[in-house]
């Protein structure tokens, strides 16, 4: 060994380091100086020096480098140490089974948990903070990713953050999340989310500017395209989950009509002028009258293909508005049908007339069984024929109620199947056996009838003529062999039905009768209970209401258990009232 070599090296290295920080001593002193020299020349007030630590401190460390870059023994230490940390950093991680640090999903760092800990952390972010905006240009929805059916196996994605290692270090790893879609959840949502997406195309319309009818070009609509973003969603879960934002699909729809200039004089001369809307209620005998003014008018047209059309849209809040005047809290419930009076008004818009007839209807109801009520009397009491209350209460026993008991009640209108007659009215008063015919508020007719007897009653209520045969047949169950069979049938002459007794029998009125046995009844019976249930007049006067009476003229039949419904029925009662009355036999 060479000892003397090294003896001679070290004085040799020790003279470099001093003439080194004898160098840096020199210069900061020189800078320091100029620095000095300088704050004077401004006129600068420097603070008192408070040593030259900061400068040793320096010294020290440019030393310790030195020494360091020079000393193979001492950078061989430094970096046995660096590895012996590493090694200890990485056996901590793989021996406790935690993630290495720098990994990330869904926006939730990972380093350092364990691989449960991680699926726990996912979890909460997936339920609590990722949200999804789905994006239509400037419109958007937001909904949790479990509401569109999205699920994320969070277990399996930390152990991909697990299993990547050191990748994140230094600059960071991001792990695609594991993320499943139930089509059935996303297709019912998306389903759900078109009552806010879509929306209609509009057909070019019109409206006044002062005394000007001018036309309003048509827009687009747009469609929810469900089967295309469901595929989109399918393809890729993991983007929109990542983005946090799904695009929708979206259909444009064009409008039938976009011009509203080759239908702008049609419009003006249907516009030009009020509507008047006439309700009639044939139950009550009652005429509403609702006025649309011009201004209105114009908002209900639009251009369709053909021709002028009624917007749906703008007409269901002008309906809707007469249908709540039609009602009060304690009285019936009746309606105007939408289909019927839009159909009414698109007739008069091509008539291009401006008095339109509506029908007022009646809901369906539910009666409450008072004490002594069965559902023969309950159809007497209501005036709804009782096979129509046993058919809206199927699987039920009528005969055996209770108080308290709620039935159903069907619609009055189904009595009344036919257009009414509003200017013509029959009134039947079982109670005093008279028949009182109106017609345009003036009695035109008024004799005695018969009606039906005790075991076979004329029904009380609103009907209406359904039919006219100059001769019909009839027949009772009295007039059957002990078998059943072989029943006789008699003839009546002017018949006219009124109301189904049961499906395909029907009572009406009618005149003489001829009998199984040949004897003829002129009518002659009238004035007391003597019919299987119709309403028998002498022939001459049957014959006479039989010309009169057009089909769908309302029928208005009044007893004691049931009151008159409408002004010409109670007026047709107070001119009846004097006449005597035979006992029901």
């Amino acid at each position: 060994m060479d000892t003397y070599g090294s003896r001679r090296n070290s004085p040799k290295r020790a003279r470099e380091r001093q003439m080194v920080r004898q160098r840096r001593r020199e210069g900061l002193s020189a800078v320091g100086e100029q620095f000095s020299q300088r704050a004077r020349e401004s006129g600068v007030r420097l603070p008192p020096m408070r040593g030259d630590w900061m400068n040793r401190a320096r010294l020290f460390a440019s030393d310790l480098f030195w020494y360091v870059t020079h000393s193979p023994q001492i950078m061989l230490g430094l970096v046995g140490i660096g590895l012996v940390i590493f090694l200890i950093f990485v056996g901590s991680h793989v021996f406790s089974g935690r993630i290495f640090p720098n990994v990330w999903a869904l926006g939730v760092h990972l380093g350092d948990l364990t691989v449960d800990e991680a699926a726990q952390a996912l979890d909460d972010a997936w339920a609590n903070r990722i949200r999804l905006k789905m994006v239509d240009g400037d419109r958007s929805w937001a909904a949790t990713p479990t509401e569109l059916g999205m699920s994320i196996d969070a277990r399996k994605t930390a152990e991909a953050a697990r299993g990547v290692g050191l990748s994140g270090v230094p600059f960071g790893y991001g792990i695609r999340p594991v993320v499943a879609v139930d089509y059935t959840i996303a297709q019912t949502y998306l389903l759900d989310l078109t009552e806010t997406t879509d929306f209609p195309p509009h057909n070019a319309t019109f409206r006044w500017e002062a005394d000007n009818l001018v036309g309003v070009p048509g827009t687009d609509g747009r469609m929810l395209d469900i089967p295309n973003t469901l595929e989109k969603l399918l393809d890729d879960p993991i983007l929109p989950v990542l983005a946090q934002r799904l695009d929708l699909v979206m259909e444009p729809l064009d409008p039938q009509q976009r011009d509203p200039e080759p239908f702008l004089e049609d419009a003006r001369a249907f516009a030009s002028q009020s509507l008047t809307l006439s309700g009639y209620d044939p139950f009550l005998d009652q005429n509403l009258i609702w006025q649309a003014p011009r201004d209105v008018v114009a908002t209900w047209l639009e251009a369709g293909e053909d021709g002028l059309m009624l917007r749906d849209d703008v007409f269901a809040p002008f309906l809707d508005a007469q249908n709540q005047s039609l009602n009060t809290p304690d009285g019936p419930q009746r309606f105007l049908d939408p289909r019927e009076t839009r159909d009414s008004v698109m007739s008069a818009l091509e008539a291009k007339e401006t008095n339109i007839n509506l029908r007022i209807r009646y809901r369906d109801t539910q009666y409450e069984v008072v004490r002594g009520d069965t559902g023969f009397r309950i159809s007497r009491k209501t005036g709804i024929p009782y096979y129509l209350i046993e058919e809206a209460n199927p699987n039920r026993d009528l005969n055996v109620l209770s108080v308290g008991d709620i039935i159903n009640l069907p619609s009055r209108d189904k009595a009344l199947p036919l257009p009414p007659v509003g200017n013509k009215r029959i009134v039947v008063n079982l109670d005093n056996q008279t028949l009182v015919a109106f017609e345009n508020g003036q009695m035109v007719f008024n004799w005695l009838i018969s009606s039906g007897i005790g075991s076979a009653p004329t029904s009380p209520g609103i009907f209406q003529v359904l039919s006219h045969n100059e001769v019909a047949s009839g027949s009772s169950f009295t007039l059957c062999a002990e078998n059943g069979l072989n029943c006789g049938q008699w003839e009546m002459y002017w018949f006219m039905g009124m109301y189904e007794v049961q499906p395909g029998l029907m009572n009406g009125f009618h005149g003489a009768v001829l009998l199984p046995n040949g004897a003829y009844l002129g009518g002659g019976n009238v004035g007391a209970p003597y019919t299987f249930g119709c309403v028998m007049s002498l022939d001459s006067n049957a014959k006479l209401l039989y010309d009169w009476a057009d089909l769908g003229t309302v029928v208005e039949i009044i007893s004691s258990e049931f009151a008159p419904q409408s002004d010409l029925g109670r007026l047709a009662l107070q001119q009846t009232a004097s006449l005597a009355v035979t006992p029901v036999g």
